[in-house]
């Protein structure tokens, strides 16, 4: 069998259409921005001209993008500059958050100067906001920082982010959200989304590894994360990412200009695989809430735990399909999922994730559910 590729909440691949936007500044426009020649001045024109294309995509001002190495570092530095900056002392988060978030908080919380907390979580792992607003009520005159995924990257499930925006705004707390698995499958509207801070990252959507951004409200005003020179503005020293920012900026153009016949497409196959898992596998579960307020790229299954099936995420990749336990592959069981252990610490349940593209088919899925039968 062929192998098929159903991790692509992990990564995805590069667009042909991408690549092609990119050789050019990996070759012959090879100048670095700073420089004023020639050379420099038509790398400096492309920066900016994706920074522009970004901003009109997300309906953000072109100074508030900012250009990183990823998700990771995005996220590092929307928190720190919440605490050094903007004298944010509590921080308030999930306990279903990515470990560039959680690993952060965990940093910073000292327990003394700056405190942390994990909002509930309801049933279905949805973010408990009657509970949000009560933390950060009883947190009066200390300024918080509220920083909580759009998505969730194992379970799927889509925060509302208006309505915590709102929460925020109410309070003057400062709003961080980790959009790394919405930007470029969702249509964002940062003008009218009550938002500080968001990170995205371009190998989630098509684009290339190593390149992401930080949106950064107007209204708020921090230093810089990484010292040295004066590019991204004097916000992020070090040579720019020349051609992962024109990457980024063409698989945003891409995957939005696709998002309807796309997302339309992908959601069928997620809704398919669920119907046949429903058919084929007795007992199985499904994590979150698979079919309302979820990433229609992401499906979290539960299999019933048996000598089998603990070993299926093994025994796929030999059968040469890529899935994942969670965040992280790994041949055992989801043991070292913080996610399933949030939402449903079940130990006779055994999770994968399968999370899908508009590169993958039907008959793939087909083929996978003949391969899961086979194998449990």
């Amino acid at each position: 069998m062929d192998r098929i590729y159903f991790d692509n909440a992990a990564t995805t691949a590069l667009d042909k259409e991408v690549l092609d936007t990119m050789l050019p500044y990996m070759t012959t426009h090879f100048g670095n921005p700073s420089s004023i020649y020639s050379y420099g001045r038509e790398t400096r024109l492309a920066v900016e001209t994706a920074r522009k294309s970004v901003a009109r995509l997300l309906n953000a001002h072109p100074g508030e993008i900012f250009f990183t190495s990823g998700g990771t570092e995005s996220n590092n530095t929307a928190i720190l500059s919440a605490i050094r900056d903007l004298g944010c002392t509590h921080i308030i988060t999930s306990p279903i958050e990515h470990h560039a978030v959680l690993h952060t908080v965990e940093h910073y919380d000292c327990g003394d100067e700056v405190t942390s907390s994990f909002v509930k979580l309801l049933p279905d792992g949805h973010v408990d906001l009657e509970d949000l607003e009560e933390q950060i009520a009883a947190h009066e005159g200390v300024r918080c920082l509220v920083t909580l995924m759009h998505a969730n990257n194992e379970i799927g499930n889509l925060l509302d982010i208006d309505a915590v925006g709102e929460i925020c705004k109410k309070y003057n707390a400062i709003f961080h959200s980790d959009c790394v698995q919405t930007v470029g499958h969702y249509p964002l509207d940062l003008r009218k989304t009550p938002v500080h801070f968001i990170s995205g990252a371009g190998h989630k959507f098509h684009g290339p590894k190593g390149i992401g951004i930080l949106y950064i409200n107007d209204n708020i005003k921090i230093k810089p994360f990484i010292f040295g020179g004066g590019q991204e503005r004097n916000m992020r020293a070090g040579t720019e990412n020349l051609y992962g920012i024109v990457g980024f900026a063409k698989a945003l153009e891409l995957a939005m200009a696709g998002y309807e016949k796309d997302s339309a497409y992908i959601h069928s196959l997620k809704m398919y695989m669920m119907e046949q898992l429903r058919k084929h596998i007795p007992g199985v579960q499904f994590n979150g809430d698979q079919e309302g307020r979820c990433l229609y790229t992401v499906l979290s299954v539960a299999f019933p735990k048996t000598e089998k099936s603990e070993m299926i995420l093994f025994n796929l990749d030999i059968n040469n399909v890529c899935v994942s336990g969670g965040s992280a592959c790994s041949s055992g069981a989801d043991v070292g999922s913080h996610v399933i252990r949030a939402i449903n610490n079940n130990p006779n349940l055994v999770t994968v994730r399968f999370s899908f593209s508009r590169h993958n088919t039907k008959e793939e899925v087909d083929a996978v559910i003949a391969k899961v039968k086979e194998l449990i």
